[in-house]
């Protein structure tokens, strides 16, 4: 559903809709309210919503929606895409975009449906994704940043590091990625016996531990990470089960 009041952007919605052939528009309204109304009749997988539109802005109809489908904004104003970042939405185009930009977005929105649909047919206990920006299915985590949606598979992520607001994935490549996540929702995101908290700061992927002491767990990318005191026996523990030492 593409949700726009300048008639020219809507027509250039559809128009992009039109050559992309895996989407189909369901419905293209010039308001919040005639959308509200079209969503009661209709199965919406994705939303292309303008911002500043008269009576409901795009963010605030975003907001009241119970069950809220995917969401690309498209504006003028850039000021407001931090905001649109925290309501989840997918993307954030700014006007005027190309078809490109545009297909790119889709792309992103596609992938994400793909996992959202693969997590849901797991069954009931994974049917509710965990607050904020990532969603986790099969070998792979969906992690939202300012621009784009990568998408992680869990051998190549070696530790998270928690930043404030936002969590620091260092990957196997040597780069990394950041996004706008407390550490204690994404270790919930994470499946058990893969990942283990030992610090505040820290969660290690266990196949990639290659030792420790001292209070240092040991990386196999040659760096080591502190070990938290109220973390301290049960990564203990975990390594002399799991890897018990062999005696001379």
């Amino acid at each position: 559903m593409a949700i726009d009041d300048e008639p020219l952007a809507l027509r250039q919605v559809k128009s992009y809709i039109d050559r992309i052939p895996q989407v189909e528009l369901v419905a293209a309204c010039r308001n919040a309210v005639e959308a509200q109304a079209m969503m009661r009749q209709t199965d919406v997988d994705l939303l292309f919503v303008d911002i500043n539109m008269p009576d409901l802005n795009g963010m605030d109809f975003v907001r009241q929606l119970h069950n809220p489908p995917l969401v690309i904004f498209t504006t003028a104003y850039s000021e407001y895409a931090i905001e649109g970042f925290r309501l989840d939405a997918v993307d954030y185009l700014l006007k005027p975009f190309s078809f490109a930009d545009f297909n790119r977005a889709v792309g992103k929105a596609r992938s994400l449906l793909e996992l959202i649909r693969l997590r849901d047919e797991k069954g009931p206990a994974s049917a509710t994704p965990p607050a904020g920006e990532a969603v986790e299915s099969g070998d792979c985590i969906s992690i939202k940043t300012d621009y784009k949606v990568s998408l992680v598979k869990y051998a190549d992520i070696i530790y998270l590091e928690s930043e404030g607001e936002y969590v620091r994935l260092h990957l196997a490549s040597g780069s990394t990625i950041t996004t706008l996540f407390r550490l204690k929702n994404m270790e919930t995101s994470l499946p058990a016996g893969r990942f283990m908290r030992v610090h505040r700061s820290y969660i290690v992927n266990l196949a990639h531990v290659s030792g420790y002491a001292r209070g240092r767990v040991y990386l196999d990318n040659d760096e080591y990470i502190p070990i938290g005191e109220n973390y301290r026996d049960t990564f203990r523990e975990y390594i002399e089960r799991m890897h018990p030492a062999q005696q001379a």
